[in-house]
C-alpha cells in the first residue's frame, strides 16, 4: 500500500511530478467506477495485485478495519449494507480532500519556482509528507471496499458449488460425478496468516467444469482466483464455452432470484454478473474485440434475456459500449506526432516523390536541406561541421541496399518528409544527450508496451517466438506463422498475436542501432556513436526501461558491429558500459519476478522486455498441464497468471516526461529506413568498418614476401 507518488528519477527536473500526481488522482478517484454515467456501478475487476499477491492482497489489517465498519455500538451486529454505506462515505471525503491537497500542492510549487522563498520551500516536504500518507489512506480504504464487494457479498460456501453446476444447462449434466471432490483437488496448508483459521485447503487441480465452478467460492476473490482464472484459463477452455457457463447460470437463476441475498440462487446469479463484469473490463481487448460473434452473442443475451427482467443488464450493455469505444479510440487515435504534423502539413510528401526530388541536382537537394532544417531548426554538433558532400552521396549508395520501409506500430505516421532525417544523418544523435534521447525513446515504448495484455504473453511458442537473440524472423508474417505443434490453447481459441508485433519493434531497433554505427563513414563518428548508445542503454535501464536497454545491447552485440575497429580506441569508463548491460541481461533472465522485488515497481515506472518475459513465460509452460486422472494442475496456472500479472502493474505507473516531437519524428524515421536493413550490405560500402594497414607497412610487407619467394629460387 505504500507507494512515493513524488518520487524522480535520478538526473530528472522536478517538473515531471505534476502529470504523475493528477494520474495518482484519477487512479484514486475512479479506480472503482466503470463510467461516470453510472453512479455506484463499481469496477469487478480484482486487478493485477489480485493475481500476483492472492490471498496476501487482503491482510490483518484490511480483516480488523472491517469488524469496525457498520458498527455504531459494539453490541450492535454487522452489517453489509451499513458497512458498504460508511465505506463509501468515507471514500468519497478522502478523495476530495486529496484533490484539494494536490492542487494546492501544485500551486506551491509553481509559487516556490517563481519566488523561491525560504518559507514555500519549508511547506513543500512537510505537503509531499502529507500527500504520500493521504495517497496510502484512499488506496486503503479502496482495498476494505474491494474486499466487501467480492468477499462478503454473492460468494457460496465450496460444499455448494456442485449446485452452481446443476443450475446450467442439460449438456453440463452428462458428467456423471457432481460432488465437489470429484470436480477439485485440494491440498491443506497450515495456520493462515490473515484468517487466523486452523488449516486452510488450497485448491491444487481441477476439470474445466470444476475450475470454472470454482469461480463461485466465497473465497475466490479472496484468494485471486478470479483475476488467475480470467488470465489463464484459455488453456482449457474456450471463450465461447466460458461464456455459455456464465450465461446458463445466469439464466436458470435469473427469473427465481429472489430479493434475499442469502439464499444460493440470488447468490449464484449476481455472482455471475460479477465475473462476467470483471471479464469485459479486464479481457475486453483480448476476447470480445478480436471475435466478433462472441461479443455478438453476449450482446444479444443480455438485451433479450436480462434487460427486460434485471436493471443489471442496462449496465453491461453501457459498460461493452464503452470498452468498445476505448478500444476502437486507442486503435485510431492520433499519435503524438500528429502536433509535429500539423506544423509540417505543406511539407508532407510521399515517398516515391521524395525519392524523385532526391534524385535531382545537387544544387535542388542542397536548398530543400536547407529548408528542411530552417523549419524544424535542427543543428548540427559543433565541430562537426556540414554534412559532407561524400556523405550526402553516400546517402544513394545506402539506399540502394535497404528494403522499402513498411510502416507499422509507432513508425506507421510520418508528419514530415521522409528525407529529412536522411539529411541529417546520425548527426543529431550526437547533439542531444543520452538522457533526452532516453526520454524520447521510453515514450516511445510506453506507446506499444501499454497496448500489450498479460495474455498476449501467453502460448508464444505457437507464434513462433523461440529463444534467440532475434525473437521474430523478419520474413515470416503474422499469418505465415505456424501453429500445429506447440499450441497449448485449445484449438478454436481464438488468440490474439499483438506479442508478434512487440518483438518486431524490439528487432527494429536493435537494427537501427547497428545501422547506424556501421554507415558512420568515419572512426571518430563511429566512437562517436558507439559511446552514445552505450550512454543511452544506461540511462534507459537506470530509469528502468529495460526494454529499450535491452534492444539497444542487441544492436551492439551484432556480429558484424562486434568487430569494428572503433572499439579499440573507444575510452575504458564507456567501453565498461558494455559488461554492465549483459550483466542487467543476467539479471533480467535470473528471475521471472525480479522487476517485483521490494517497493520500487510500485513507486517508479518500469518497461520489461518483452522477450524475456516471454521465455519466463514458456518456462513456465514447460512441462504437462494435466494430472494423471485428466485434472488441470492449478497451482501451474496460478504461477504462470502470477508472472504476467506484472504487465498490469507497470502498466499502471506511467512515464510522465515531456514529449519532443520533432526528436520522436526524427526517431521513428531512422528507425523505419533501418528496420529491415542488410547490416553486411551496409557494412561492406563503408571503408571505416574495415582495419586499416598503414601504406608504408603494407609496401614493406609484399617486399618481404617478394624476397622470400626469390630467395626460394636460389
Amino acid at each position: 500500500l505504500q507507494s512515493n507518488g513524488c518520487c524522480i528519477g535520478p538526473g530528472f527536473t522536478e517538473e515531471n511530478r505534476e502529470p504523475e500526481e493528477e494520474t495518482i488522482i484519477k487512479i484514486a478517484g475512479n479506480s472503482y467506477l466503470v463510467s461516470p454515467n453510472l453512479p455506484d456501478f463499481h469496477s469487478c475487476s480484482p486487478g493485477w495485485s489480485s493475481a500476483f499477491y492472492g490471498a496476501e492482497c487482503f491482510d490483518s489489517e484490511v480483516h480488523s478495519y472491517m469488524k469496525t465498519l457498520g458498527k455504531q455500538k459494539s453490541s450492535e451486529s454487522q452489517n453489509i449494507d451499513a458497512k458498504k454505506v460508511e465505506l463509501e462515505q468515507l471514500l468519497m471525503m478522502e478523495t476530495k480532500n486529496y484533490r484539494k491537497t494536490i492542487k494546492f500542492y501544485q500551486k506551491l510549487l509553481q509559487k516556490e519556482r517563481r519566488s523561491k522563498g525560504p518559507e514555500t520551500k519549508s511547506m513543500l516536504p512537510k505537503l509531499r509528507g502529507q500527500l504520500e500518507e493521504m495517497k496510502s489512506k484512499v488506496q486503503f480504504l479502496e482495498l476494505v471496499m474491494k474486499y466487501i464487494m467480492y468477499a462478503e457479498q454473492w460468494g457460496v460456501e465450496s460444499c455448494v458449488l456442485p449446485t452452481v453446476i446443476h443450475n446450467g444447462r442439460t449438456d453440463t449434466m452428462d458428467v456423471a460425478p457432481t460432488d465437489e471432490l470429484s470436480l477439485l483437488l485440494y491440498y491443506n496448508t497450515e495456520k493462515h496468516q490473515c484468517n487466523n483459521q486452523n488449516g486452510v485447503r488450497v485448491l491444487q487441480a481441477g476439470t474445466p467444469l470444476g475450475l470454472m465452478a470454482y469461480l463461485y467460492s466465497r473465497n475466490a476473490f479472496l484468494e485471486g482466483y478470479v483475476q488467475q482464472f480470467l488470465y489463464t484459463f484459455r488453456y482449457f477452455c474456450t471463450q465461447e464455452e466460458f461464456l455459455q457457463f456464465l450465461l446458463d447460470r445466469i439464466s436458470s437463476t435469473l427469473s427465481s432470484a429472489s430479493l434475499d441475498p442469502s439464499t444460493s440462487l440470488t447468490k449464484i446469479c449476481n455472482r455471475s454478473f460479477y465475473i462476467l463484469q470483471a471479464w469485459i473490463e479486464d479481457c475486453y481487448s483480448v476476447d470480445f474485440a478480436t471475435n466478433t460473434d462472441l461479443l455478438c452473442t453476449l450482446k444479444e443475451f443480455i438485451s433479450t434475456k436480462v434487460a427486460p427482467l434485471n436493471g443489471y443488464g442496462e449496465r453491461l450493455l453501457s459498460l461493452l459500449e464503452d470498452a468498445s469505444a476505448r478500444k476502437s479510440g486507442s486503435a485510431h487515435q492520433c499519435s503524438s506526432m500528429d502536433k509535429c504534423e500539423e506544423e509540417g502539413e505543406e511539407d508532407r510528401k510521399t515517398l516515391r516523390s521524395l525519392c524523385k526530388k532526391l534524385s535531382e541536382d545537387v544544387s535542388r537537394k542542397a536548398s530543400l536541406c536547407i529548408f528542411f532544417l530552417q523549419n524544424f531548426n535542427w543543428k548540427l554538433s559543433k565541430g562537426m561541421g556540414p554534412i559532407a558532400q561524400y556523405q550526402r552521396e553516400r546517402l544513394r549508395t545506402i539506399s540502394s541496399v535497404l528494403p522499402k520501409p513498411c510502416y507499422n506500430s509507432f513508425t506507421e505516421e510520418f508528419p514530415v518528409s521522409f528525407g529529412k532525417a536522411d539529411e541529417v544523418g546520425p548527426y543529431l544523435l550526437i547533439d542531444y544527450s543520452a538522457q533526452q534521447l532516453c526520454c524520447q525513446l521510453t515514450l516511445l515504448q510506453q506507446e506499444v508496451f501499454h497496448k500489450c495484455h498479460p495474455v498476449h504473453f501467453l502460448n508464444s511458442r505457437a507464434l513462433g517466438v523461440k529463444d534467440k537473440c532475434v525473437a521474430v524472423q523478419k520474413a515470416v508474417s503474422t499469418e505465415a506463422v505456424s501453429l500445429k505443434v506447440c499450441n497449448l490453447f485449445l484449438s478454436k481459441c481464438i488468440q490474439d498475436q499483438y506479442l508478434l508485433q512487440l518483438l518486431r519493434n524490439a528487432d527494429s531497433i536493435s537494427t537501427w542501432v547497428a545501422a547506424e554505427i556501421v554507415t558512420c563513414h568515419t572512426s571518430k563518428l563511429q566512437v562517436s556513436l558507439l559511446s552514445k548508445f552505450l550512454l543511452l542503454a544506461k540511462c534507459c535501464y537506470e530509469q528502468r526501461n529495460f526494454a529499450t536497454a535491452m534492444q539497444i545491447l542487441a544492436g551492439l552485440e551484432n556480429l558484424i558491429v562486434r568487430q569494428l575497429p572503433a572499439w579499440k580506441i573507444l575510452p575504458a569508463k564507456v567501453a565498461e558500459i558494455m559488461e554492465e548491460l549483459k550483466a542487467v541481461e543476467v539479471f533480467l533472465k535470473s528471475d521471472s519476478l525480479c522487476l517485483m522485488e521490494g517497493e520500487r515497481f510500485k513507486t517508479l515506472p518500469t518497461i520489461p522486455s518483452a522477450h524475456v518475459l516471454a521465455m519466463h513465460v514458456q518456462q513456465l509452460e514447460t512441462g504437462g498441464f494435466t494430472m494423471t486422472n485428466g485434472a488441470h494442475k492449478w497451482t501451474k496456472l496460478r504461477n504462470i497468471a502470477k508472472v504476467v500479472s506484472q504487465v498490469h502493474a507497470f502498466q499502471e505507473n506511467p512515464y510522465t516526461y515531456t514529449p519532443d516531437f520533432k526528436v520522436q519524428s526524427y526517431l521513428r524515421q531512422r528507425i523505419t529506413r533501418f528496420k529491415d536493413a542488410d547490416i553486411s550490405a551496409l557494412a561492406a560500402d563503408n571503408c571505416a568498418n574495415f582495419h586499416q594497414i598503414p601504406a608504408e607497412k603494407h609496401s614493406r610487407k609484399i617486399q618481404d614476401t617478394l624476397r622470400r619467394m626469390k630467395a626460394t629460387f636460389q
